[in-house]
């Protein structure tokens, strides 16, 4: 045995016998030097019989800039203990565990390189040639090790979705349906408040899993939460009203704004289709300003805001004052928004609210969206649930009909091993290409 060799190498309980130079780099013969090594490790009795050789090649870290290939020769010993059910064992030590084909401080490295280092999976795996999945559990492994098992106080949560891979199921005999065993859809939970980022990530988007992750923190954590940020998913919102019955509900401003813009452009949709029997195109000048229309007017200039101004005004009366409505309700809420972060007082918010005031549904249209309106100031807009006409039979004759829908498999859906029924498609006109 070489000792300064194995001193070289360093790992605890393994000695280098010799080194020699491979196609791919050096392989290095080990042999166990712990004389531990050979206790049983059911009932700890030292053995004396051996049973054999077995000869494995864990792998390490690169030593110089090449890894190695490790070559260990260890016994297999017997368990001379009577009431032992262990009969026989191999030799372990503690940076090569029982049947692991990696060194404990290979797995470490991978983990820490993608918690403290700030690479990815991939990248972490190319770098300490291993798989995704046992890169992967490294960072588990480090994870677990270093984070709290229960976050800390919070006092603003974050809760949003985030879809990450693809969903997975399997035939359920019992009811004859197919089974979602992987989901595609995980909900993160953030501090808002604080620096802890990510508390917690959990597969599913309902209103259980919620529940069943908040269940699992104490009561004073709950309680400490003011205020839950979340978009405007009546899921969330129904499972912090169960959870945090205390905490208030708060809904981001991108989605505030988003839920604006969409509320311009099916304005600007149905106003188009009862006037002008159709969807808009080009040479519409309504639908050449779609884009313009979810602008923020702050960040154009002067003057466009005024050609924008102008041009709805020269449109007939039925499709430009409806859509100068919302689009001046629109950058009103804009304007409030903007105040968030300001700390402003009373008087400065003043100004901005009473064109947000509320009206009633049969001078002005709304938009209802989980429970909230968003009202346009000028009483031209019909009211009307969801933008949409109240009849079919109000529509023109070409849009009367709804496209057929095919139903397509999802990705790696598996195969239906029973036969289905199948629906041919109702034979009916064909229908009109779908524009905006």
């Amino acid at each position: 045995m070489n000792e300064d060799t194995s001193r070289l190498l360093g790992l605890a309980g393994l000695a280098v016998t010799r080194v020699e130079d491979g196609p791919d780099g050096p392989v290095v013969y080990l042999v166990t030097a712990d004389d531990q090594a050979r206790r049983c490790p059911h009932c700890g009795t030292r053995a004396r019989r051996s049973k054999g050789w077995r000869v494995t090649r864990p792998r390490d870290l690169a030593v110089g800039g090449r890894h190695p290939r490790l070559v260990w020769r260890k016994h297999r010993w017997r368990c001379d203990e009577s009431g032992c059910p262990r009969k026989s064992f191999t030799e372990t030590v503690a940076q090569v565990p029982a049947r692991k084909r990696l060194t404990l401080r290979l797995r470490t490295s991978a983990g820490a390189a993608i918690a403290d280092g700030g690479r990815t999976i991939v990248q972490s795996a190319r770098d300490h040639h291993v798989s995704w999945p046992v890169a992967a559990a490294a960072f588990a492994t480090h994870a677990a090790a270093v984070l709290p098992a229960q976050p800390d106080p919070v006092q603003v949560l974050g809760i949003d979705e985030i879809r990450r891979g693809r969903p997975k199921w399997v035939w359920d005999e019992t009811t004859g349906t197919w089974q979602t065993t992987v989901d595609r859809w995980h909900v993160g939970f953030v501090d808002l408040s604080g620096g802890q980022g990510l508390l917690g990530q959990v597969e599913g988007r309902n209103a259980a899993v919620v529940c069943d992750w908040l269940a699992e923190r104490t009561q004073a954590w709950r309680d400490a939460v003011r205020f839950v940020a979340i978009d405007m998913c009546t899921i969330f919102k129904s499972a912090v009203r169960q959870a945090l019955p205390g905490a208030v509900l708060v809904a981001d401003h991108f989605h505030i704004v988003q839920l604006a813009n969409q509320t311009v452009t099916e304005i600007r949709r149905r106003v188009t289709v009862q006037v002008r029997g159709r969807r808009g195109r080009k040479g519409n000048r309504e639908w050449e300003l779609r884009n313009r229309l979810t602008r923020n007017a702050s960040r154009m200039h002067g003057d466009h805001v005024a050609d924008l101004e102008g041009e709805l005004k020269d449109l007939p009366p039925r499709i430009g004052t409806p859509i100068l409505a919302a689009w001046n309700a629109k950058e009103d809420l804009l304007d409030l928004l903007a105040l968030a972060r300001t700390h402003p007082n009373r008087g400065s918010a003043i100004p901005v609210l009473p064109p947000m005031r509320p009206i009633r549904p049969a001078r002005a249209g709304t938009t209802r969206h989980h429970g909230r309106n968003l009202v346009a100031r000028n009483p031209g807009i019909h009211p009307h649930r969801h933008h949409q006409r109240r009849l079919r039979r109000h529509q023109p004759g070409h849009q009367n009909r709804r496209p057929r829908r095919l139903r397509l498999p999802q990705p790696r859906q598996p195969a239906i091993t029973h036969p289905l029924r199948h629906h041919s498609p109702s034979q009916g006109a064909p229908q009109p290409p779908l524009t905006s």
